[in-house]
């Protein structure tokens, strides 16, 4: 099953480049499946992912306990070389329950693994984050930040294993609208943009053969390529209520 998803996925992005879609329409969740752990691919537990007022906001106030949940609404399709570009902003507080990392932390996932192919209980995707941060009063914490589920990457020639790599970014109060872009070029590069400036740049995507956070034997086994080039987009729930809006996509044009 995981070998026909990855082909699949392999067919869905278009070589031509294209304007800017929208990839969230302001009323509902078409285009989009909620995937969260302990529960089945598209059940939306506890009405985590809801929009109001043109909002996509990740909530918890139906949840009873976290009970480690962590959750992820991806897009339905695949996309390799593309410019993603949204607004985030963080509203309320994270889960009492949940690890104290999750405050005031969230992020979007790319090249992420399908939803089908995670396991019931599967926290996270096998995927590269552009995680957003927010300031918590006890010194710098970056937002833009690249963390790492079951790959790696390189940076100058260099691979990193490290989970977190930390990008240029200023601290940003929570009560701010953060507009992002992360450039995406299949297994060539990646770039992550706050507020319109270039905060972090690495190369050549990978899954970690070691498995590292989230394990990666089922995609080896089912045929993936060390190299990632092209996978779903997923926006994260992880106990801290988050709101998204404006996510907009622009295919790029590339000859691989």
């Amino acid at each position: 099953m995981v070998r026909s998803l990855l082909l699949t996925a392999a067919l869905l992005f278009p070589l031509q480049a294209s304007d800017w879609v929208t990839l969230f329409n302001g009323k509902d969740l078409s285009g989009w499946t909620p995937k969260i752990a302990k529960h089945p691919l598209g059940e939306n537990a506890f009405n985590t992912f809801r929009v109001e007022d043109g909002i996509l906001k990740c909530e918890y106030d139906k949840y009873p306990k976290f009970d480690r949940k962590f959750g992820h609404l991806y897009t339905h399709l695949s996309y390799s070389h593309y410019l993603l570009r949204m607004e985030y902003k963080f509203a309320g507080k994270m889960m009492s329950d949940a690890p104290s990392y999750v405050n005031l932390n969230s992020g979007v996932m790319v090249h992420s693994q399908p939803p089908q192919s995670m396991s019931l209980n599967q926290g996270f995707p096998v995927s590269l984050e552009f995680q957003f941060l927010a300031d918590e009063g006890k010194g710098r914490r970056s937002t833009g930040n690249v963390c790492t589920p079951g790959t790696n990457l390189e940076m100058d020639g260099k691979l990193i294993t490290q989970h977190i790599v930390q990008s240029s970014a200023p601290t940003i109060p929570a009560d701010q609208w953060v507009k992002i872009e992360i450039e995406v070029r299949g297994n060539k590069e990646i770039i992550h943009r706050v507020n319109g400036k270039e905060v972090l740049r690495y190369q050549k995507p990978q899954l970690d053969p070691k498995g590292g956070v989230v394990p990666t034997k089922e995609l080896f086994a089912a045929g993936a390529s060390l190299l990632l080039s092209h996978g779903h987009i997923a926006l994260q729930a992880e106990g801290q209520p988050v709101w998204f809006r404006s996510i907009q996509l622009k295919q790029l044009e590339h000859n691989e």
